[in-house]
């Protein structure tokens, strides 16, 4: 890993760039580290303020303390939409909506766009929502859903977004976390084969137990028959037929929050993530612009759902602050067939391509027919997220889908960043198939040994944490702000730990090496194994269970579940088929086990603690490198294991 495989574009490609050299980069970067206070003032002021802050930023890691721009007063809403049509770019598109049928798509200027939101405002204000008050969205990528998102910031409630595929158990818990007020969700959804997704049903399953919800309202995407609850549900359609659509803009703090997104966690209990209004959109409006290269009449595609943090920061926040035209797509990579993405690269001139490597791998899989039967030319940058890129799907869409000429952005980054850490950037970055390669402005990654000392040079290999705080960082766990200390601070004090490990190459490029605690990365969700655990052992028979990860061709990490039955249940197709069912429930179809071994012991130490190392190895089919198992209680449980998982 040093200089090798290295690839730089042609000059000629940099003259326009927003970064166009290495040295312009490191100029740049070197200014945002030692003169942070001085670079993100001159930063922040590419966003619209109602009055400037007081100190750009005050942080303390040992107490878990972040503030950015503070007593700065700000909209989001208004930053994404009025200023826009204030400026003269009204009737720019803003979003483009792409069915899941390929027929069915629609266009939103922004003039179109905050008239729905100032409406939508409205509603929720009819219903009593107030500056503050949460807000669950729980849809399917329709266009109601970022208008649902624009219209909580233009009032100042705090949305918090639930993904379209979990459960309604799921659903239910993270309502009643935040104690939201009101839940916009939809009669039905479809996505791919799929045309009757129950996000309805699922919601009044949800909304048994979760007494904080005192409306709910419904978007008619399909026109399915569902039960509408007198008193609690309203139509979203009717209330913004009869609703004012004059709305000012609330004045918010630069501190104040905007959105909870859930993301798993080791414990089993999925954590609240808080960003607060004004250090975020300036993080994602200046990622974006810098990262992607965005000029003003590029049409800028992120294929994520926007349920994950990518869709909040990079299909709308950021992209619409910077008056982007941005597309949502309902549906999947593979329907109709899998000429889908680059149909609608083509239906678009898509400029800009950002997508998951779980789905470039997917499609790689079908063949470069797909692929070389589109035009493409317009594609001028290829983005990769959620997971690193391994370099067989690199070299792929580096030479079959970008023809050799688009700069692949591998970027790193998490739900508690806000947005991107670690990236090349188009013009400026050699890149190397497989790594982040280095830190955006103001980011500071160092590498920790397990005692706690930062490693210093290159060739080396550690614990991923970060110095200094960004503005995008977030601000707590909502509720419990203990546990925002303990996860991300305790292990390094003084540092933001990412749960991240990474290698730095002779050249100082990082190279992700993949999560180093109890938490998957399945086709760039994350999932916690306490929570899949969880869900398993509430199978009637289940005695134990313990998840690890395993590499999957398609998935980059697949889930490999032990299972421990109760005395006297034996293994069948009936009982593995009721532990997938209870995943499903519990978390959703996205959670479920790829592999299932019965096992009648896990390998524990003597103080019952389940060596996962151990199971690791077995689910990689890696037998004969099991390393030290002296200290098991029983070592015979790992010759049985490796017996077993012929069979799975």
């Amino acid at each position: 890993m040093s200089k090798n495989n290295n690839y730089k574009l042609s000059a000629d490609w940099s003259i326009d760039s927003h970064i166009s050299s290495l040295d312009k980069y490191n100029e740049l970067y070197n200014e945002s580290i030692q003169d942070p206070v001085g670079f993100w003032s001159r930063i922040a002021k590419r966003i619209s303020w109602y009055k400037p802050w007081n100190k750009v930023r005050d942080f303390d890691f040992e107490k878990a303390k972040i503030k950015w721009f503070e007593n700065g007063k700000l909209n989001v809403s208004y930053n994404c939409l009025d200023r826009h049509v204030e400026s003269g770019d009204g009737d720019k598109t803003a979003i483009i909506w792409e069915g899941n049928n390929p027929s069915e798509d629609k266009k939103f200027t922004y003039t179109e766009l905050l008239f729905e939101v100032k409406k939508l405002a409205n509603v929720l204000k009819k219903l009593g929502v107030e500056k503050g008050d949460r807000v669950c969205i729980y849809m399917q990528m329709i266009p109601e859903l970022s208008i649902a998102m624009l219209a909580c910031s233009r009032i100042g409630a705090v949305h918090s977004i639930v993904f379209g595929a979990f459960s309604a158990d799921s659903l239910r818990d993270r309502i009643n976390d935040s104690s939201c007020k009101i839940l916009i969700t939809q009669d039905t959804g479809v996505r791919g084969k799929k045309d009757n997704i129950p996000m309805k049903e699922n919601a009044d399953s949800a909304l048994f137990d979760t007494p904080s919800i005192k409306s709910v309202v419904v978007v008619k995407r399909t026109g399915v028959d569902v039960n509408m609850v007198e008193g609690r549900d309203v139509w979203w359609h009717e209330e913004m037929n009869i609703a004012d659509d004059r709305c000012d803009p609330v004045h918010m703090d630069a501190e104040d929050p905007l959105f909870i997104l859930y993301t798993s966690g080791s414990t089993g209990k999925p954590k609240g993530v808080l960003h607060t209004t004004g250090g975020y959109l300036v993080y994602v409006s200046f990622s974006h612009h810098i990262i992607f290269d965005y000029k003003d009449g590029d049409i800028y595609w992120c294929t994520a759902d926007i349920g994950w943090i990518t869709g909040h920061s990079y299909i709308v926040y950021g992209p619409l602050s910077n008056c982007a035209t941005t597309i949502m797509f309902e549906g999947v990579p593979n329907y109709p067939d899998y000429g889908r993405f680059w149909d609608i690269v083509d239906k678009y001139e898509v400029n800009q391509f950002y997508t998951a490597p779980t789905a470039l791998r997917a499609l790689m899989k079908e063949g470069n027919s797909w692929v070389k039967s589109r035009n493409l030319d317009s594609l001028r940058i290829l983005g990769t997220v959620g997971e690193p890129i391994k370099e067989p799907e690199w070299k792929w869409y580096y030479e079959i889908v970008g023809k050799g000429r688009c700069p692949i952005i591998d970027t790193w980054w998490q739900t508690e960043t806000g947005g991107v850490l670690i990236t090349p950037l188009p013009a400026a970055t050699p890149t190397k198939p497989g790594s982040a390669t280095l830190p955006f402005f103001g980011i500071h990654p160092v590498l920790m040994s397990d005692d706690g000392k930062e490693i210093e040079g290159n060739d080396v290999q550690g614990l991923l944490a970060i110095k200094t705080s960004w503005p995008g960082q977030m601000r707590t766990i909502y509720g419990d702000h203990q546990r925002f200390i303990d996860t991300y601070f305790s292990q390094f004090p003084g540092y933001y730990f990412t749960g991240d490990g990474a290698k730095r190459d002779g050249d100082g490029y990082y190279w992700i090496t993949g999560r180093v605690d109890d938490v998957l990365n399945i086709s760039g969700h994350r999932i916690g194994t306490a929570e899949v655990e969880g869900a398993i052992g509430k199978t009637n028979g289940v005695a134990e269970a313990a998840v690890v990860g395993f590499s999957h061709d398609i998935k980059g990490q697949g889930m490999y579940a032990f299972v421990t039955l109760m005395t006297g249940v034996d293994s069948s197709n009936k009982i593995r088929e009721n532990i997938i069912q209870s995943v499903v429930k519990e978390i959703g179809p996205h959670a479920k086990p790829d592999n299932i071994q019965f096992s009648p012991a896990l390998p524990k130490t003597r103080s019952g603690k389940i060596m996962r190392r151990i199971l690791r190895k077995v689910a990689e089919g890696d037998h004969d490198n099991m390393g030290d198992i002296s200290t098991l209680a029983d070592p015979l449980v790992v010759a049985n294991l490796i017996s077993d998982s012929a069979q799975v």
